[in-house]
């Protein structure tokens, strides 16, 4: 195989022959350069295509992680709101309870007559002290929320002795209200005792089963004690009769009344009006017979009478 080279500047030719394995070389460089061609082709195209899927896969799994983290943002700030509102309503609560204590406490001291200034349910406590701090305490939302759950453990404990106090001063006051003591009338005079005495209508020795008051007709006639009528109305040698059950065994009767205020069946309190004072039945002029039965029997109510209240 020959060569035959042109020069461009002087024209002249120049011949060039090949043997067998030069031949063979050069076919084999020109074959090569195309299929060299086609490889580099299919390998940047394979590289520009690899880093398209990858630049894919990255920002799909850039986006599932976004999404992921805006879910468990929103997530926490539903559960603090949540936790907020819970907060608020247990603050409510406990401001609510000790609204309950502090009224709760001004009626305590006013039953029990506590003298003015020694607690003072409208002020907050006094309270004082030198303070040192806590170094290296982090007052978290569980702690809070600990502190706030014993503060309400408090106030129930405060609200159940209190609660507890004020039954007991209650009972004191029932048992106060139905305790027999003192005079049936508001004005008047003790005009006949318990007991052996001549009879006014026969001149007689009889026995008179309770004490007679003299006093003005109309006069008041007032409850020795609380307690709830069981007659009121006309009885035979009685005139009109009132009878009030006050329990523990005790009732009481105030009879020739010249009219009754309470009707069978009413509750009446201590010094309650029930009655006004007459000469009905066998009554020899205005006053009350008042007796005092223990336990279905009459007793002196003398004893009664002279009694302070408690």
């Amino acid at each position: 195989m020959k060569l035959i080279l042109i020069s461009k500047r002087h024209g002249g030719t120049k011949t060039i022959t090949l043997g067998f394995w030069s031949k063979t070389i050069l076919l084999a460089c020109l074959l090569a350069l195309p299929i060299a061609a086609v490889t580099l082709m299919a390998l940047q195209w394979s590289v520009k295509s690899s880093h398209s899927i990858l630049t894919a896969e990255v920002s799909k799994t850039w986006q599932q992680t976004l999404s992921a983290q805006q879910e468990e943002v929103e997530k926490t700030r539903q559960q603090a709101q949540n936790k907020l509102a819970a907060l608020t309503l247990r603050v409510a609560e406990l401001q609510a309870r000790l609204v309950r204590l502090d009224a709760l406490g001004e009626r305590m001291m006013m039953t029990a007559k506590i003298e003015p200034g020694e607690f003072d349910f409208t002020q907050p406590p006094a309270l004082g002290g030198p303070s040192q701090e806590l170094e290296n305490h982090n007052f978290e939302v569980s702690t809070f929320m600990d502190m706030i759950d014993d503060l309400a453990f408090k106030i129930d404990d405060r609200q159940h002795q209190l609660q507890t106090l004020e039954a007991l001063m209650a009972n004191q006051k029932v048992q106060e209200s139905i305790f027999v003591a003192g005079r049936p009338i508001t004005k008047g005079y003790l005009s006949s005792h318990y007991g052996r005495r001549t009879d006014p209508f026969s001149g007689k020795i009889a026995w008179h089963g309770g004490v007679d008051f003299a006093g003005k007709d109309g006069s008041d006639i007032v409850a020795v004690a609380a307690g709830v009528v069981t007659w009121s109305a006309e009885r035979y040698g009685y005139g009109n009769l009132v009878e009030i059950n006050h329990g523990n065994g005790f009732k009481t009767r105030y009879a020739h009344c010249k009219e009754n205020l309470v009707k069978a069946g009413d509750v009446v309190k201590k010094g309650q009006l029930i009655a006004l004072m007459g000469s009905s039945g066998r009554s020899t002029g205005p006053h009350v017979h008042f007796e005092v039965y223990k336990h279905g029997r009459a007793v002196d109510p003398a004893s009664y009478i002279r009694r302070a209240s408690r």
